[in-house]
């Protein structure tokens, strides 16, 4: 029987999911196709609408070797795993003649752990286990919540917190759950045979589709010790999100709050003398973090220097008389230890990180309301990591909306670490970028607004003309705005000032409700608008009359007291490149193609971003920042804008009274 075609495979499975062939769905798989079969790496550019799951999952599956899936957000893993995966292996099955297997594999603390759930947890304050089912107040929502675990536990087949619905608080959570350091290990645990995390690994060696998130990708690559089954093929998805990811799974962070944690677990194994050493170190170090101020530390001062390296040897030590320790008195002996040990280790860790002062970390101090001091130490650069881990012995198919930032591939490939395309070198990855483009007409759906006219934004200035030009914007377009703003603060002052200004269109902010009640809210009433920050930038997918303008209040640099981001500038710069263009200008770029990218979401939408930014028109970066864009038509012109606004508002309203 000959081998099936790729175009045949797709066909099938596109008709399966009751989708539409698209063009660039078609050339995106067969680039992925052609990426796998020789072995190469391949950054693809897919806009919304493209299908972009069908163009990577149907030639990986056709390929025949296992294949690892990471995304960023639960929901993509959810919708490959529930939806597309299961339709997908049914469609190819006939053709194919057989049914490859595929599973979700997440972080151990993601999943229930058994011994915690039937033996308790260790507490801090006194020996032994408590049972937190009767510390809970059986009418608090904890105490409600924990009885909803306990009871979900004998029904749930994968243990998977993700599966429990409606879900619970991380404090609940942290109750019947432990971390890869704290876990006793299936051949020690009296529930090991029965272990939701073991039985979720069990299940990805049997698969040969794998997915994953970018956060256990990175523990797989930074660590050493595999966490992912062996693979002939890396596909990542949502691969914009990868590089700030990766940082975050390398950043440390010491707390007063965490290392007085390790010091009252320490305390119940550890002999009085190496406990005391560590309880004199903590308060040491707590004292100091009283007095620090915010920002960047280039050198560490002398004498925080001396508290961190009295809190790397107190700790040393401690790791050391716990391992020599056995006291039967205390109730399962082998979890508390491992709790012990995986505190206090992690202190040591981060202390011991800082204090060698690598030239490649950074290193801040940061003070929360909520959340009290902080010190923190981040790579400054995960490039060559990527370089050296992810891109050796396998394919590579990263892929995304916005990968192209500035009209090329470069940027995003620089930050993975690879050189420029084509650039040839015998230790440098080969690798290609493709833009399959978008089944939207951009510049028949969209516009591209840039109230040049508006005063240049100054840093946490008032910007008074801008709350005006979004009030009138609001009222053109009839309500049915996502306002993206860069600060919490900016969005909290403009749904403050507005809810006064314009009361007949319900303004939502985000951090009022949860981010899922915010976005059905806001489908739900074509005259509501939604602000917020960050994570709308990225996480609202309405498509339809309910968001038909997006608005920017401005370029969403990184503030210029970023630590990390201003260190890596500064290392750019010192190496002969710009900086500003190199980290700020991408970090923007990156957002911008995010936020602007919520507009379009479906073949019938129409609308405007409108960025409330003169930069945009006026900065000599301002073209580059543009070609990061969909190719939306482009003015201005604010009375045109309004009218666009009014017309497209007035073709909704007649669409909804219809």
């Amino acid at each position: 029987m000959t081998k099936p075609s790729l175009p045949e495979l797709l066909h099938a499975a596109v008709t399966a999911v009751g989708g539409t062939e698209r063009p660039g769905q078609v050339a995106m798989a067969e680039a992925v196709e052609e990426a796998i079969d020789g072995g190469s790496h391949l950054l693809v550019q897919a806009g919304t609408g493209t299908g972009k799951s069908l163009g990577y999952l149907v030639p990986a599956l056709a390929h025949g070797e296992r294949v690892v899936v990471a995304t960023a957000t639960l929901a993509l893993q959810r919708q490959l795993v529930e939806r597309d995966l299961p339709r997908t292996v049914d469609a190819l099955h006939p053709q194919l003649r057989r049914r490859p297997e595929f599973a979700m594999l997440k972080g151990r603390s993601n999943y229930l752990c058994l011994h915690r759930l039937h033996e308790g947890m260790p507490q801090d304050e006194e020996e032994g286990l408590f049972d937190q089912f009767e510390a809970a107040a059986p009418t608090s929502k904890l105490g409600q919540d924990l009885l909803r675990m306990r009871d979900w536990a004998d029904e749930t087949e994968t243990g998977d917190r993700d599966d429990l619905t409606p879900g619970v608080s991380d404090r609940a959570w942290s109750q019947v759950s432990v971390s890869s350091r704290e876990c006793l290990g299936a051949s020690k645990c009296a529930y090991g045979a029965e272990c939701f995390a073991e039985m979720a690994r069990e299940r990805a060696k049997l698969s040969e589709v794998v997915v994953t998130n970018h956060a256990l990708l990175a523990i797989d690559a930074i660590e050493g010790a595999p966490v992912l089954p062996p693979h002939e093929v890396l596909i990542v998805d949502e691969a914009h999100e990868l590089v700030s990811r990766v940082t975050g799974v390398a950043t440390g962070e010491l707390t007063p709050g965490q290392v007085n944690r390790a010091v009252r677990r320490a305390a119940k194994l550890a002999n009085e003398k190496a406990a005391d050493q560590l309880q004199t170190a903590a308060e040491g170090f707590e004292r100091l973090m009283e007095l620090a101020l915010p920002g960047r530390l280039e050198e560490i001062p002398e004498d925080l220097g001396y508290a961190l390296m009295a809190l790397r040897d107190a700790c040393r030590t401690v790791i050391s008389a716990i391992g020599a320790t056995r006291d039967k008195s205390v109730q399962d002996e082998d979890a508390v230890r491992k709790q012990a040990l995986a505190s206090v280790e992690s202190v040591h860790d981060v202390a011991e990180r800082i204090t060698n002062g690598s030239e490649w970390d950074v290193v801040w101090y940061e003070r929360h309301d909520r959340f009290g001091a902080s010190l923190r130490v981040a790579p400054m650069s995960v490039s060559g990591l990527l370089r050296e881990k992810l891109f050796t012995d396998r394919s590579v198919v990263l892929t995304s909306a916005t990968l192209k930032l500035g009209g090329d591939f470069n940027g995003v490939g620089a930050s993975l670490g690879l050189a420029p395309e084509g650039t040839e070198g015998d230790d440098l990855p080969q690798w290609k970028g493709v833009d399959v483009g978008s089944p939207f007409d951009y510049p028949k759906q969209g516009i591209l607004y840039v109230a040049k006219h508006l005063a240049r934004p100054a840093r946490d200035g008032d910007r008074g003309d801008m709350l005006d030009e979004l009030t009138e914007l609001i009222q053109a377009a009839g309500g049915r705005t996502l306002g993206l703003f860069s600060s919490m603060r900016a969005a909290q002052l403009a749904a403050e000032e507005l809810r006064s200004r314009i009361p007949e269109f319900p303004i939502l902010l985000q951090g009022e409700e949860t981010l899922g009640e915010l976005i059905k809210n806001f489908a739900a009433d074509p005259k509501t608008c939604l602000f917020g920050t960050l994570s709308l930038w990225q996480g609202v997918d309405v498509p339809g009359p309910s968001c038909q303008l997006v608005v920017m209040d401005k370029i969403p640099f990184p503030r210029p007291d970023d630590p990390l981001m201003s260190a890596r500038q500064k290392a750019v710069e010192e190496a002969g490149g710009n900086g500003f263009m190199a980290v700020a200008a991408t970090h923007a770029a990156l957002l911008m193609a995010q936020g602007a990218g919520r507009l379009v979401r479906a073949s019938g939408d129409r609308g405007v971003v409108a960025v409330l930014d003169q930069r945009l028109a006026t900065a000599r970066y301002g073209s580059y920042l543009k070609a990061s864009l969909p190719d939306f038509w482009f003015t201005t012109d604010r009375n045109q804008v309004r009218r666009s606004l009014a017309a497209i508002d007035a073709a909704a309203r007649q669409t909804e009274s219809d």
